[in-house]
């Protein structure tokens, strides 16, 4: 598995870049194109992949459903994309899932909050009760908003022994609105925090990808997704057989 807040194939390399090139996350300028290239060759080594701030086709990609484009570079037969946000209409944001394994079927959900533009793709692998859940969620800045959209992710996964939810939860996993999560699923907090932002000197470990209890994490660990102030997160999970038929 894998996670990665892509954002949206533009370079952010110190917080002073998020002034200076502001420019590239509203145009289709700098080289995005080779962002791309380099996540999709990091993403092509796993099975299912979650992607955050994927641009679904706005002028800043040049048009281009970057979720697509990825899954058709890293040898990807799967993919969706929910798309969750416009800015000024010229950019556009949105949650993706690229797999190799074929999901049974794919949904999306608006998650609640302050500010409308968050989202949550849920897809399932296998049949019936045991099947593999899989979620990718981007969450809000703000801990309220934050507190009820994870209220409305564990109804969504409140009976699934064997779901997984990544992305960018902007918030540390002991976090108290997380609470309701652990409380509500089966999910389970991490047994080791990874720091992957910013990326240039990972501090905070914001993005996660967290499982329950029934299925087995052997390794987690942070690589760089281009020039993104998000490293992406990896992790080996053992999934029960039963759970893909």
């Amino acid at each position: 598995m894998l996670s990665a807040n892509i954002q949206a194939g533009s370079s952010t390399r110190r917080y002073t870049d998020y002034a200076m090139r502001s420019w590239s996350h509203v145009l289709p300028a700098g080289n995005k194109r080779g962002s791309l290239d380099a996540i999709a060759q990091l993403a092509g080594g796993h099975d299912i992949v979650g992607l955050n701030e994927s641009d679904p086709g706005s002028l800043r990609s040049g048009f281009t459903n970057q979720t697509h484009y990825l899954a058709q570079r890293g040898g990807f037969a799967y993919w969706s994309h929910q798309p969750n946000r416009r800015v000024g209409g010229v950019a556009s944001s949105a949650n993706g899932l690229l797999s190799k394994l074929e999901p049974v079927e794919v949904h999306d959900h608006p998650l609640p909050g302050r500010v409308r533009g968050r989202g949550v793709l849920l897809a399932q692998f296998g049949n019936g009760d045991e099947g593999l859940t899989v979620a990718v969620a981007h969450l809000s800045l703000g801990a309220g908003s934050r507190a009820s959209q994870l209220s409305f992710i564990a109804e969504l996964l409140h009976d699934h022994p064997h779901a997984i939810l990544m992305g960018d939860f902007n918030c540390d996993p002991d976090r108290p609105e997380m609470q309701t999560l652990y409380k509500r699923t089966r999910l389970q907090p991490p047994s080791l925090c990874v720091p992957t932002f910013p990326s240039w000197r990972p501090q905070r470990a914001i993005d996660h990808i967290l499982t329950t209890s029934e299925l087995q994490v052997a390794r987690m660990e942070a690589f760089a997704a281009a020039q993104s102030d998000h490293l992406a997160i990896a992790a080996e999970i053992d999934v029960p057989e039963n759970a893909l038929r």
